[in-house]
């Protein structure tokens, strides 16, 4: 076990730039994680972890003996985290990124165009993994998924469950040749219910919250869905969308949705 204490430590500013900055965290190809719950996903799930943080006092738990581990001042956590009370352990370890198939092999995807706040993201993220979902595929213009809070958010699932960044045109081939129709949520008067459409292939596109889906990525939607409602409330927030068009998607699906 190592021990630091300084604030000027190479490897702390090395943690407080991956925390803050995107290109960083990309060029590093890293990812930083905190508190127990998500360490023990990381390992439960094969994560490639390079580095842990145990704050001074921290009950530790075991990990593989190629992973670095340094034992750092509570105040020093407090620096380096991406939050105000951190949980007494912050990991590094590399980001779980895979290239876009050729063919998409599943059935269900959730599909985000312009997401920017990774709270919303991280959410869904953990809510596809909960109703059964194959995989996310981010559009640009979404919020970094290896964000931090995005990675609080997903509760881990960002160890479970596959994420794509892509363009429009890789994701729309990778469909067609996987037989996956693409669908998006959108007001408007050719809208069909969500109840009324099989969904099971599909791929379901989610919007911004301020735009919604846009028109380009609309254009290559087989059939805009509407999420059932009553009339004096125009629409849901994007994590509530997501969430009802994933329960409807688990609930076509062949198994149905545990329990269900």
């Amino acid at each position: 076990m190592e021990h630091i204490t300084s604030r000027a430590n190479p490897l702390m500013t090395h943690v407080r730039k991956l925390v803050k900055d995107r290109k960083f965290r990309r060029a590093e190809n890293q990812m930083v994680g905190e508190g127990p719950k998500m360490l023990e996903e990381a390992l439960r799930w094969g994560a490639k972890l390079d580095t842990v943080f145990w704050a001074t006092g921290t009950v530790q738990m075991d990990c593989p003996d190629d992973v670095r581990q340094v034992e750092i001042p509570r105040s020093l956590l407090r620096d380096i985290s991406s939050t105000q009370t951190p949980q007494g352990v912050l990991f590094l370890c590399t980001l779980p990124t895979e290239p876009l198939p050729e063919a998409l092999p599943g059935s269900r995807y959730l599909v985000l165009d312009g997401l920017q706040d990774p709270g919303n993201v991280g959410t869904l993220w953990r809510t596809a993994d909960a109703f059964g979902a194959d995989g996310i595929l981010l559009l640009p213009g979404c919020a970094d998924p290896w964000n931090p809070k995005t990675l609080r958010a997903s509760m881990g699932a960002c160890f479970r469950l596959p994420l794509w960044e892509t363009e429009l045109e890789p994701l729309t081939g990778a469909l067609a040749r996987g037989r996956i129709p693409l669908y998006a949520t959108a007001l408007g008067e050719t809208a069909v219910d969500i109840q009324s459409c099989s969904l099971c292939p599909a791929a379901v596109v989610i919007g911004s919250e301020g735009q919604g889906v846009s028109r380009r990525v609309l254009t290559q939607c087989e059939e805009t869905l509407r999420i059932p409602m009553r009339p004096r409330c125009e629409s849901l927030n994007a994590a509530a969308a997501g969430a009802v068009v994933l329960w409807e998607m688990g609930r076509q699906s062949e198994g149905g949705l545990a329990g269900g």
